[in-house]
């Protein structure tokens, strides 16, 4: 690609970053006690987990705005003011309300398991001072017992409560599935990450009985991915389906040959596979495959604009605009293109890796020169905008992509 044009563009988006970050920026209000931080213009006075953190991920790396360390810890300390008894804790908090409130009963999915990733950047970019976590620490704790004791299979994977806010909202794995069915690979990564994350929270604290703790749970995830949710047959990772019949050796028909497996791969493909290689589950044979035979394959994953958020084989795939659900039957992802980038590069794909970040700096930056805004998702085959035109969020991890392209401390050989 022209590296002129590719740095225009990404001028272009450091541009408006810094003219619009404070639309991200809200003090306290109602259920909301501390400074926090919002996607962007579309989301009023909203907290939202996942959001909050990969916001910050851009926004805390641009040193031109100064100390805005309130408002990140703010995003942690909100919500664990409300972490319930039995760990659950909101996916996201209006000032008068939460998430969960106008949706259901209560008896839902808790915050997305990124919190304690969230915190760890806060204090690693503050010289790893987790001093400001030490009385919450066991709140953390609490938050993760609901995924550990609610959220956890016999085959050691976790699973979704039900469709509710996953994140990757319209997910055929989750979405319209019974209860307590989808051990999704989107949420076991995001557990591995966040099982290392606390460890080393609780290193920084001295806690070397939890630090070993995490590490050990974090470790044995990694094993039950491995073993449940690698196809070998089609080198991907998969999410897994485990809404299966109990075994009863009194049912005649079943007790001569009881089944011997406890979960079954759901050959969907989405992007979320992908995040093997972001958390670093992947082995690097492992890696080779699924950039080979899926990243780079125009059928399924690859767009001329970055990744497919759902394969382009699967009877499911779909651009539509939609905002509740939001789309991910297809469409192109800001998010999803940043985590197929960090695990390319992480397992040194860096030709691929770079292409990938010129593609979604090119995305962007046009998208801002034509419209003065960014759009939440993309059509795949045309780089258009589908919905929501003023989205701010984990679209500036555009940025982290401009810095490694101008670190140079890669080879695309």
């Amino acid at each position: 690609m022209d590296i002129k044009q590719i740095e225009r563009y990404g001028q272009l988006i450091k541009d408006y970053t810094l003219n619009n970050y404070k639309e991200c920026f809200r003090e306290p209000d109602g259920n909301l006690k501390y400074k926090f931080l919002v996607p962007g213009t579309s989301y009023p006075n909203s907290l939202w987990d996942w959001d909050s953190w990969l916001t910050d991920l851009a926004l805390g790396n641009l040193t031109e705005l100064g100390d805005i360390t309130e408002y990140e810890k703010g995003c942690i300390l909100n919500f664990l003011e409300y972490v319930k008894e039995d760990g659950a804790m909101p996916v996201w908090i209006e000032p008068n309300t939460f998430g969960e409130d106008e949706y259901t009963d209560g008896n839902t999915n808790s915050h997305k398991p990124c919190l304690a990733q969230h915190a760890l950047f806060i204090c690693e970019k503050t010289g790893n001072d987790a001093d400001w976590l030490a009385e919450k620490f066991h709140l953390i704790e609490a938050y993760l017992g609901f995924y550990e004791n609610k959220c956890k299979h016999e085959s050691g994977l976790y699973y979704w409560v039900d469709d509710f806010a996953i994140g990757v909202d319209n997910d055929p794995c989750t979405f319209y599935r019974p209860r307590g069915s989808s051990a999704s690979i989107y949420l076991n990564c995001l557990m591995y990450k966040e099982l290392l994350a606390t460890s080393q929270i609780a290193d920084m604290l001295g806690l070397d009985d939890a630090k070993e703790k995490y590490m050990r749970r974090a470790e044995a995830l990694k094993e039950a991915i491995q073993e449940n949710c690698w196809d070998e047959r089609d080198g991907f990772f998969y999410s897994v389906d485990i809404n299966l019949l109990p075994i009863d050796l009194n049912q005649r028909l079943h007790s001569g040959c009881p089944r011997h497996w406890n979960c079954l791969i759901q050959r969907i493909g989405v992007w979320t596979g992908f995040m093997a290689m972001w958390a670093g589950i992947a082995t690097k044979e492992q890696a080779e495959r699924m950039v080979r035979e899926h990243y780079l394959n125009e059928k399924t994953f690859y767009s001329p604009y970055g990744v497919r958020s759902l394969s382009k084989m699967e009877k499911m795939y779909r651009i539509a605009v939609s905002g509740n659900p939001s789309c991910w039957l297809g469409p192109i992802w800001g998010i999803s293109n940043y985590m197929v980038f960090e695990g390319l590069y992480k397992y040194g794909f860096t030709k691929e890796a770079r292409s990938l970040a010129e593609r979604t700096i090119t995305l962007f930056g046009s998208d801002i020169e034509k419209h003065g805004k960014m759009h939440e998702y993309y059509d795949p085959e045309s780089g258009e905008g589908v919905h929501n035109l003023g989205f701010q969020s984990w679209n500036l991890l555009s940025l982290n992509m401009m810095t490694w392209l101008n670190s140079g401390n890669f080879s695309d050989e």
